[in-house]
């Protein structure tokens, strides 16, 4: 964070520092020990989170009511305590997957399930493809695996720990995945990747607040982002939904739907709704298979959008 106090300015240094040598000191520990025990004590810290990050806890489980995927609180926090323990596996298995997921075997921990059209459409030399996903299973995972077929990129949150940003930065990019600065993602930037013709990754659970679209997501509006649904109107580009399910230690369902198709009624309001409807319904249908592989802790729905939980 840019600031010219120099006290400050010190403060953030020594805080980069300490997390920068922390952040080393935990990748190490994951690299030393075997997958299983790795995944078993990030569950326990996927469980100390909860249990220390009220405020996520509060969130995540007044979502998984709020959806209607649970109906008591017990069961939400249930679902919620897993969704916890799901993102910190997620973690580990990225980390892990340079020695794990290599060119040659990874299909034999991964069972494929894409329409003969679509991997038609993903084989195609020169043709870009819209990709849409949630924060559902392993995203990091299935970027990584759609790459080995068609270049990927993806968009991603800086951290704002500088050090730490290099470091997490030097493990995640695998095959032919490439990762986008969110402050550098913008359309033009979009269409280049689109004319090259890569796959062009983008998440469309993030709440779109007031530029956004309110758009059904579990029978309740949410403000949605309309910039893929923009982008597949102008640019004409084939749109998918896809997703990584996971089904055991290391183990993957890798599953698409598409090309997706909306008939044009010459509204563009109307047309960017109607996308953005059939991939919202797409990601619903993801979570219900495993609700508790879904990152319920962000906020979702916000302010008029979400109603009093009980």
């Amino acid at each position: 964070m840019p600031t010219t106090d120099p006290m400050r300015t010190a403060w953030l240094k020594a805080r980069y520092a300490v997390e920068y040598v922390l952040a080393r000191l935990v990748l190490l520990l994951i690299d030393l020990l075997p997958l299983r025990a790795a995944v078993w004590l990030a569950a326990r810290f996927g469980a100390a989170g909860y249990r220390l990050m009220w405020r996520r806890r509060q969130i995540a489980r007044d979502n998984i009511l709020f959806s209607g995927i649970a109906t008591d609180r017990r069961e939400a926090g249930r679902i919620a305590r897993r969704s916890f323990q799901n993102f910190m596996i997620m973690i580990v298995e990225a980390l892990k997957s340079d020695r794990l997921l290599n060119d040659g075997d990874w299909r034999r921990r991964v069972k494929v399930v894409i329409p003969p059209e679509v991997e038609a459409l993903l084989a195609e030399p020169g043709r870009g493809v819209i990709v849409a996903g949630g924060h559902f299973g392993n995203w990091e995972i299935a970027a990584q695996l759609i790459s080995t077929i068609k270049p990927v990129a993806g968009v991603t949150r800086p951290m704002s720990n500088p050090l730490a940003e290099r470091l997490v930065q030097s493990r995640k990019p695998r095959f032919r995945f490439r990762m986008i600065p969110k402050n550098a993602a913008d359309p033009a930037r979009f269409l280049q990747v689109l004319r090259s013709g890569e796959i062009l990754a983008l998440m469309i659970d993030q709440h779109g607040g007031k530029p956004g679209t309110p758009v059904p997501f579990f029978g309740h509006p949410a403000s949605t982002h309309t910039g893929i649904a923009l982008l597949q109107l102008v640019t004409g580009a084939p749109l998918c939904f896809g997703y990584c399910l996971r089904t055991g230690l290391m183990q993957y369902e890798m599953r698409a739907v598409g090309p997706l198709r909306c008939a044009r009624s010459g509204d563009r309001r109307r047309d960017v709704l109607a996308i953005l409807e059939v991939l919202n319904s797409e990601l619903e249908k993801a979570i219900r298979q495993a609700p508790e592989q879904y990152m319920w802790g962000h906020r979702r729905w916000r302010g008029a959008e979400l109603e009093h939980v009980g």
